[in-house]
């Protein structure tokens, strides 16, 4: 497994430097906090299953205080001055305030120039970053994403030297793939590949006839992601239902259809992707691009990709804190030191 990691972070680090930032990485069914050294280092970290749509009580009520209090209490109780910033939809109309999203092409600066600020019912003033938007005929959003990326491109700035712009790709339920260019995102991609891949392995007849397993069966999985990738095929809605034919027909086991569905999701996923590149004179053969997310799920990535001729696909580690570590520089919430992306 490739994976980046350039962080200079060691156990004297941890050691010696003091706590100067709380990062919070606040999603819809989660919440992962941060607190960060002034070089970015990672000093500790606290994970709640209370996102924005699982509070305790009601916002109303207090729910996103009740939460904050919980996961970061303990760090605030040894220095209420420390800074906190936030990212994710906890800036969303459903989240604690809503942060408007910024336009593409976005850069930090545009992003810090958009930061909301909430008051806890304590004092404590969180710093909330708003998502970026892609206005037009298809609009486009994404919220906490573009820390990650923005933390990406800490870590890794040869991206921005790629002739048609640097690609990075967050695999997950709703996948999103962003063109970076001169340290900013011009512009980026939805697709709903998980979401679509757990609707109808769960509520359709494609699931009926699979045999849930621990093991990932790769043939089946690049046969579906060579099938989407085929031309000749009229698409997606059209190949989906080959998942339970292949079945019918002996030529799928009940525990290969799940990964053979996944195959073909990504495939057409890659397809649509390709053919969006191919437009604007570049495509994913021998492009060099990032991800970020689950390790598994980015090395079932780079195998698809690599059917679409992409063999430079590493995975960024640490993209979340990088990036609310560089946000909360650019914003002056903390004092620039030597950052541990160096």
């Amino acid at each position: 497994m490739t994976r980046i990691d350039t962080s200079a972070e060691t156990q004297s680090t941890r050691a010696n430097e003091a706590p100067a930032l709380i990062a919070l990485d606040w999603g819809t069914t989660s919440l992962r906090a941060y607190l960060l050294g002034a070089s970015g280092a990672v000093l500790d970290t606290r994970a709640s299953s209370a996102g924005i749509m699982n509070l305790p009580k009601p916002a109303a009520e207090g729910g996103f205080d009740e939460v904050f209090d919980a996961t970061c209490g303990a760090w605030l109780a040894n220095d209420a001055s420390l800074p906190v910033i936030a990212a994710g939809m906890v800036g969303s109309a459903q989240g604690w305030v809503e942060a408007p999203c910024v336009s593409t092409p976005a850069d930090p600066a545009a992003l810090v120039a958009g930061i909301v600020r909430v008051t806890t019912l304590k004092g404590i003033a969180v710093h909330i970053v708003p998502g970026v938007l892609e206005d037009g005929a298809l609009p486009n959003v994404m919220r906490g994403e573009e820390t990650q990326i923005f933390g990406a491109l800490a870590s890794d700035p040869t991206l921005d030297q790629e002739p048609h712009g640097g690609l990075i790709g967050l695999p997950g339920t709703h996948a999103k793939w962003a063109v970076v260019s001169k340290a900013r995102i011009e512009r980026f991609y939805t697709f709903m590949t998980g979401e679509t891949f757990g609707a109808l392995r769960d509520h359709t007849i494609l699931g009926r006839t699979m045999r849930v397993t621990d093991q990932q069966d790769l043939g089946a999985f690049i046969r579906g992601v060579d099938t989407a990738k085929d031309a000749g095929h009229a698409g997606l809605l059209a190949t989906i239902f080959s998942t339970r034919t292949l079945g019918l027909t002996g030529q799928l086991q009940p525990e290969q259809q799940a990964d053979y569905l996944s195959g073909l999701l990504i495939g057409h996923e890659l397809r649509g992707l390709n053919e969006v590149l191919a437009r604007e004179e570049s495509d994913l053969a021998g492009k060099a691009l990032r991800l970020i997310g689950n390790d598994a799920l980015c090395e079932r990535y780079r195998h698809a990709l690599a059917r679409f001729g992409c063999h430079d696909a590493r995975t960024v580690a640490h993209a979340t804190e990088r990036g609310l570590h560089r946000i909360a520089l650019q914003a002056g919430l903390i004092q620039s030191t030597a950052s541990a992306s160096n």
